[in-house]
């Protein structure tokens, strides 16, 4: 929800929300254990709770610590342009037919790491490359499959290509194989060894090459398409920022990416290869292999803000009182500020006056803006 609210504020006409007003969105941000009240004293850190100088209600904006981090990670996205554009232009090629729905990237665009206008500062700046076939799917001006293939290999290459040269393995061993790391521990019953090497030796028709049809019937016909869907989902995973991405979401490519089975069964199946975590309502679902203890083993300028942002909603409560000394300072500079506005009205009518004279008379429909924090 923290992470959701600088996009709301944006939209209202200052950059602090009122808490009442918080309060009725609350629920719907999935904070239903926890007043907004109750929820902003707990990360003051992030949040300052503050009382408006004219309609002497309570209202809450981030810190000047959290907005700068929400800016440099804007600033980076935008710095990230080609390699966003290169995300799209493999996810194109990873669909059946080189075309996405954009509501689907657009579920994912924070997990992918896209600026929030992807559509006209990607899509619609490079028309050479991508073209809209209606307001909602876009696709690739020029799929040639054999060019492409060329310029595109899964990030699993790079493993295989190590696993080859280091531990003198066979081709026939790594071509088709994936790092499996599984969790401490794990029970491996009788035959599971037999079967997993089996299953790693299985070839199948890789993420970025053509889709063509495979019996079912035929001898690993039914292993062929579930290895392709973990191909894919693996390729996936590697394009997002954190590794991770939330299992609904990833739902909404299955028929763009020609996925036939089921998601959620193929993700449990391979608990070597995913991780499924659930977090309230929600599952998301990890790479195992990218991380390592808690940590991304390759990080990158996104994670580092965004794990910099984390860093202050695990501060909680501690450390608040150089936060209280600003936020002293903050106040007397309000007031200094109100003071001279009133000496101004006095001395006559100024440009601008009438505007603090309508706002000083506005007041809230429901009568409630004035109620305190405390009382939320």
């Amino acid at each position: 929800m923290s992470l959701d609210l600088p996009k709301f504020s944006e939209k209202k006409r200052g950059p602090f929300l009122s808490i009442q007003l918080l309060s009725r969105w609350a629920p719907y941000a999935g904070l239903n254990t926890l007043s907004a009240g109750e929820f902003l004293r707990k990360y003051p850190h992030v949040f300052e709770v503050f009382t408006h100088p004219v309609k002497r209600n309570a209202c809450c904006k981030f810190t000047s610590k959290f907005v700068d981090l929400v800016k440099q990670e804007d600033e980076i996205v935008r710095e990230m342009e080609n390699v966003n554009l290169t995300k799209i232009k493999k996810i194109l090629m990873l669909s059946v037919n080189g075309r996405v729905h954009l509501h689907a990237i657009r579920l994912m665009r924070r997990e992918l790491g896209l600026p929030e206008n992807f559509r006209d500062s990607i899509i619609k700046k490079y028309s050479e490359i991508f073209r809209m076939v209606d307001l909602e799917i876009v696709e690739l001006v020029n799929r040639n499959e054999n060019e492409e293939r060329l310029c595109f290999s899964a990030e699993v290459e790079k493993w295989r290509d190590r696993e080859y040269k280091s531990k003198w393995l066979s081709e026939f061993e790594t071509k088709y194989a994936f790092p499996i790391n599984f969790p401490t521990g794990f029970k491996i019953v009788r035959g599971l060894r037999e079967e997993l090497k089996n299953w790693q030796r299985l070839s199948y028709l890789k993420p970025y090459e053509r889709m063509e049809k495979v019996q079912r019937r035929t001898c690993g016909g039914v292993e062929k398409y579930e290895k392709r869907a973990v191909g894919i989902i693996h390729e996936l995973l590697c394009l997002m920022v954190e590794k991770m991405v939330e299992v609904e979401r990833l739902a909404h490519f299955r028929k763009d990416l020609g996925i036939v089975v089921n998601l959620r069964e193929v993700l449990l199946k391979h608990p070597g290869i995913f991780y499924i975590s659930t977090r309230g309502s929600s599952q998301f679902v990890f790479l195992r292999e990218a991380y390592c203890k808690g940590c991304l083993v390759e990080s990158n300028m996104v994670y580092g803000v965004r794990r910099k942002m984390l860093d202050l909603l695990l501060l909680g409560c501690r450390h608040t009182r150089e936060l209280r000394e600003e936020g002293k300072g903050e106040e007397e500079r309000l007031d200094v500020g109100i003071d001279e506005n009133r000496r101004k009205r006095r001395g006559g009518p100024r440009d601008g006056d009438f505007v603090i004279e309508f706002l000083e008379g506005c007041s809230c429909s429901n009568g409630d803006c004035d109620r305190d924090l405390s009382n939320i």
